[in-house]
C-alpha cells in the first residue's frame, strides 16, 4: 500500500475514533486548543492563502465532532489565531502552542486535538512535511509522543 493511501486510511480511522468520542469532547479547553491546531496547520508554511483560509474553516465548521460547539465561535477563534500567526509567524506560534497545550490536562482531549490536526492536514490530499512538524510540535505541547501518531 502506498504511503499516502496508508495515510487516508489513518486519517479516516482517526475522523472515526474522534466522532466516537464526541460526547466526551466538550470542555473549553478542547474547543480552543482544536481551533488554535486548526490553524496552525493552516499557517504551517508561514502563509495562508485565502483558499486554505477558507477551506479549513470550511473544514471547521463541518467537522462533526466540533459541532459540540457555535459554528460561528468555532470560526471566529479560528480567523483570530490565523492573525497571530500572519502577524508574526515566530511569535504567534508560541501563542498557538500554549493555547494548544491547555488540552494536555485530559489525555483523550488531548489526543483529539491531535488527531484533528492530522485530519485538517490531510485533508487537502497532501499532508505535507510542514504539517507534519506543527503537529509534531503540538504533540511536544501536549506531552504526547509523536511516533503514537506516526509523526
Amino acid at each position: 500500500m502506498a504511503l499516502w493511501d496508508r495515510f487516508k486510511e489513518s486519517a479516516s480511522q482517526m475522523q472515526t475514533q474522534l466522532v466516537a468520542k464526541k460526547n466526551d469532547l466538550k470542555s473549553g479547553a478542547f474547543r480552543d486548543a482544536s481551533t488554535a491546531m486548526c490553524a496552525l496547520v493552516a499557517a504551517a508554511d508561514g502563509t495562508v492563502d485565502p483558499a486554505e483560509r477558507q477551506r479549513v474553516a470550511q473544514l471547521i465548521s463541518t467537522n462533526e465532532v466540533l459541532q459540540n460547539f457555535p459554528a460561528d465561535d468555532l470560526r471566529r477563534r479560528f480567523e483570530g489565531n490565523l492573525d497571530k500567526l500572519t502577524a508574526d509567524f515566530a511569535f504567534g506560534k508560541v501563542g498557538i502552542l500554549q493555547e494548544i497545550a491547555k488540552a494536555k490536562k485530559k489525555p483523550a482531549e488531548a489526543r483529539a486535538v491531535v488527531q484533528i490536526g492530522i485530519v485538517i492536514g490531510g485533508a487537502d490530499g497532501d499532508f505535507d512535511k510542514d504539517e507534519r512538524a506543527v503537529v509534531r510540535e503540538a504533540c511536544y505541547a501536549l506531552d504526547l509522543p509523536p511516533h503514537e501518531f506516526d509523526l
